[in-house]
């Protein structure tokens, strides 16, 4: 039996919506369309739903505006039909419904993320705990504790059971055989760097090992260290170490694809840190690359650097990455359409309508408030006065007719601004909302399940949706 989907909206969008659904030739539902009676569809409120729609509704599934603010449990449970909001823009309705309807579900992921604590020798156990703090927050499975060469670590074991005692999974990474047997006598989880020759340090502490080649580049030393960690029942990780660009980069590519080859059930792992901290470019993309390559591989285990400021959400760009790349593989799907999480600077869809179709909007507009919208040839405002378009914020001011109204001029300018910015950059702009940067910056919390506060002279005089 065919699904029905009723999507409610307001007067000025409802001719989009439409146009939208019409629009979708190989829907797999019927639908039909409600005017709820409110000019902007964002406007609608709980009450107004209450009051206006039908008993029974003739729907299976109701679908709100994005930005509609109404307690969508409640209503569910009033109306005896599941409520939802969709996407925020009527252009992406049609990419909403292809992947099966609704949101990719990203709550699942294969790799699992260690984070570095490259300096933790020289910090003091408080600072140590409160970092791995934000690094949890923000992704990290992990916390590795750095110990770095010719720096005594005499706090080591205190800073291990302190991060134990805070219930994290611990790991210690260092070039002295001494430290790595005093982390892990202490409780560590996984000892960082271990090789064919210093493979007994697990066998006494316990901790899982992380081996690499006993001479760089050397495979077949890794793979003895395998066996013999096999032989013993220890559950080793590998990794054959990746190398920066023009520094063996290729070379350490082509090492785990024939280390997979070559243990196909083995559990690896892959250092990001030389891509990302030595490469300057947004770390977001070298991320991508790097987590596909650990999917396709089935490499189980990213150890991330976050040091360098241009790599400060690294942590956080890992996690998003790794569950992309998990749902893709699980779909047998490209990595695409998975949400914007990793694309910071630009979006896919950043013009959601064209100039005429703006400007249709437009002219239907019969109020005092302005709207903004930003296209391919440049930022749009209007109200019923008129409809204005420049490729710089600054020229629209003397259109605007605000000079006399501080707040309102502020607020005009702050959100031009904004358009602008999003223009020039093809990212996606909706007026009274934050650009959305992907994992890169923290995203405002935002209520949706009431009505925006903002003072009396805003709420007037800024744009109604």
């Amino acid at each position: 039996m065919t699904e029905k989907i009723l999507f409610l909206t307001g007067h000025l969008a409802r001719p989009r919506l439409e146009a939208v659904l019409s629009g979708m030739a190989e829907a797999s539902f019927d639908w039909t369309v409600l005017d709820v009676g409110v000019k902007v569809a964002a406007l609608m409120t709980e009450a107004i739903l209450l009051r206006r729609l039908p008993r029974p509704l003739d729907a299976g599934r109701v679908m709100v505006p994005g930005r509609c603010r109404a307690d969508l449990v409640r209503l569910s449970a009033e109306f005896g039909a599941p409520f939802e909001r969709g996407p925020d823009e009527l252009k992406d309705l049609p990419a909403w419904f292809g992947k099966a309807g609704g949101p990719p579900d990203l709550s699942g992921y294969a790799v699992r993320i260690f984070a570095e604590i490259v300096d933790a020798s020289r910090m003091k156990v408080a600072a140590i705990v409160a970092r791995a703090e934000g690094l949890r927050a923000a992704g990290a499975d992990v916390v590795d504790l750095g110990c770095l060469p010719d720096t005594p670590f005499p706090h080591l074991e205190e800073a291990v059971r302190a991060l134990k005692g805070g219930g994290f999974a611990v790991s210690a990474d260092s070039a002295d055989l001494d430290e790595l047997r005093r982390a892990g006598r202490a409780g560590a989880d996984f000892l960082l760097s271990l090789t064919e020759h210093s493979l007994s340090i697990a066998g006494e502490t316990g901790a899982r090992p992380v081996l690499i080649p006993a001479s760089h580049g050397d495979l077949d030393s890794l793979c003895r260290a395998a066996e013999e960690a096999e032989r013993r029942g220890i559950a080793a990780i590998l990794d054959p170490i990746l190398d920066p660009i023009h520094f063996g980069f290729a070379e350490s590519l082509a090492r785990y694809r024939d280390l997979r080859a070559r243990l196909p059930e083995a559990e690896m792992m892959m250092g990001t840190g030389n891509l990302t901290e030595l490469t300057d470019a947004d770390s977001a993309g070298v991320t991508a690359l790097l987590l596909g390559l650990c999917s396709e591989l089935g490499i189980a285990n990213a150890l991330t650097v976050q040091v360098s400021p241009h790599t400060r959400r690294t942590v956080q760009e890992h996690d998003a990455a790794r569950r992309i790349m998990y749902r893709a593989a699980q779909d047998a799907s490209l990595p695409k359409g998975y949400g914007r999480a990793l694309m910071q600077v630009h979006d896919r869809s950043p013009f959601p309508n064209t100039s005429a179709e703006i400007a249709e909007f437009a002219r239907a507009v019969k109020d005092r408030n302005f709207r903004i919208e930003a296209a391919e040839d440049g930022v749009h405002v209007f109200n019923r006065d008129g409809h204005w378009v420049s490729q710089q914020a600054f020229a629209l001011f003397d259109k605007l007719g605000v000079e006399a109204d501080g707040a309102h001029a502020f607020y005009l300018g702050a959100e031009l601004t904004k358009a602008e910015l999003a223009f020039r950059l093809g990212k996606r702009y909706t007026q009274d909302a934050p650009l959305d940067w992907g994992c890169a910056a923290d995203r405002p919390v935002e209520d949706r399940t009431r009505l925006a506060e903002a003072g009396p002279t805003l709420r007037t005089k800024r744009s109604d949706g």
